[in-house]
């Protein structure tokens, strides 16, 4: 039994569920800690590393949320127009320096600030207006309706953003209307990525019979990207124990994660499960799923005492190995990286075509999620579900996912869909 809580799986042993290996490799994991303060506008995607406080009340004052008319509400007639007599603007960033008296009203724009004793704001469209006279009708509007309280959106003291939290466009938005030119966040995440197979060519290469040129590591590489991580690419390794190990040196002496493709199937690892071996504790799985069944996840000893780089092996064939970076690697690497963990953003659409699958595994389809004829959302499938055809997954916006216990779906069944706009 290794520290993952799972012994580690060889020839013979039973496939995992794609929940067990997940809910195994989130308990394995300890996010980093180290920070650094950035200006707020280099901040997005970034992990945010402490709370932030509000030093101020948002709103500032009691505002107009309308263009319209300020007054009492006081001074709403019972059952009868109420007539007022407008005395002055009030413009926002102007607050007003006169005096209103009962029976006045002020012409007020959005967002200014609210005199005081005026707590109410009747819309234009809401009464009649005949020079300074203003009318409105009874039941149109009720007392200290249209004002946006001091501190209503955020009070002085109150978190604004917590720790952990992926910084988003309204994010920054929020931290910039509370006067915060910078954020404190913690570093981004180091990968080390490479691909393995002596089959592979890097572009610009000549492509020998039987060779193909290496896709998965620009895949992954954009994946990584969209996630905020800092990519160390170390291009292409051989199938060689010699330069696999030293590849695997170099990476683990610079990144918090090893991320590689290939070399990972009971056919071709038995001197990776060796150079593994004497480097830490990865346990090699076979995951009841499709595409991707072997995968490689744990340990790796660094130098100098450091917290332990952790490998993902994903597979080779290009679809199978962004699927199980999407289904394992993805939602682990945020969690390394300090982000709370968030449920992977999961739609429900009637499939238009009847799919086979038996209990027992769960399937990753590649899936158009469009308009229905009839309004709503359905999910089609972009073809062949090859594990080489990676134009299909070119081509999807999301992943159709068949639950490990499920069985063949008909035609309109509800299916779970992974929209790739939520996952990469």
């Amino acid at each position: 039994m290794s520290e993952l809580g799972i012994s580690p799986l060889t020839k013979g042993d039973r496939h995992l569920s794609v929940d067990e290996a997940r809910a195994a490799i989130a308990a394995a994991l300890r996010p980093i800690t180290e920070g650094e303060t950035v200006p707020l506008a280099r901040a997005l995607g970034r992990v945010l590393g402490s709370d932030v406080i509000s030093p101020i009340d948002v709103p500032a004052h009691d505002n107009s949320a309308m263009d319209g008319y300020a007054f009492a509400g006081a001074a709403l007639a019972a059952g009868g127009v109420t007539r007022l007599r407008s005395v002055g603007t009030l413009y926002a960033g102007a607050p007003y320096a006169g005096e209103v008296r009962a029976g006045e009203c002020l012409r007020i724009m959005t967002g200014a600030v609210m005199p005081e004793g005026l707590d109410t704001v009747v819309p234009l469209e809401l009464c009649s207006v005949a020079g300074e006279q203003v009318a409105i009708e009874p039941g149109v509007i009720t007392p200290g309706e249209n004002r946006r309280r001091r501190g209503e959106d955020l009070a002085l003291g109150r978190p604004a953003l917590q720790a952990g939290r992926v910084l988003r466009p309204a994010d920054l938005g929020l931290a910039a209307s509370l006067g915060l030119a910078e954020l404190p966040v913690l570093r981004p995440l180091r990968v080390a990525l490479f691909s393995t197979g002596d089959e592979l060519r890097t572009l610009g290469q000549a492509l020998e019979p039987g060779c193909v040129y290496d896709s998965n590591r620009y895949s992954l590489m954009g994946a990584l990207q969209r996630l905020g991580m800092e990519v160390i690419d170390l291009g292409l390794v051989p199938d060689d124990r010699a330069a696999l190990q030293a590849t695997l040196q170099a990476a683990v002496a610079q990144a918090d994660v090893v991320l590689t493709s290939g070399g990972v199937s009971m056919g071709d690892a038995d001197y990776t499960r060796e150079v593994l071996a004497a480097m830490g504790e990865v346990a090699f799985w076979k995951v009841a799923m499709r595409p991707g069944r072997p995968f490689a996840f744990g340990p790796l000893q660094r130098p100098g005492g450091q917290p332990p780089s952790w490998l993902f092996a994903l597979p080779g064939n290009p679809v199978a190995a962004l699927v199980t970076f999407y289904a394992f690697a993805r939602e682990a690497l945020l969690r390394l990286a300090g982000a709370r963990p968030e449920p992977l953003p999961t739609l429900q659409a009637p499939c238009t075509a009847a799919i086979r699958k038996r209990p027992g595994r769960t399937e990753f389809q590649r899936a158009v999620v469009e308009p229905a004829p009839a309004g709503g959302w359905q999910v089609r499938l972009t073809g062949s579900q090859g594990a080489g055809v990676l134009r299909s997954m070119s081509e999807a916006n999301a992943l159709l996912v068949l639950r490990h216990d499920q069985a063949s779906v008909a035609a309109g069944d509800f299916v779970d869909v992974w929209l790739f706009d939520g996952l990469v």
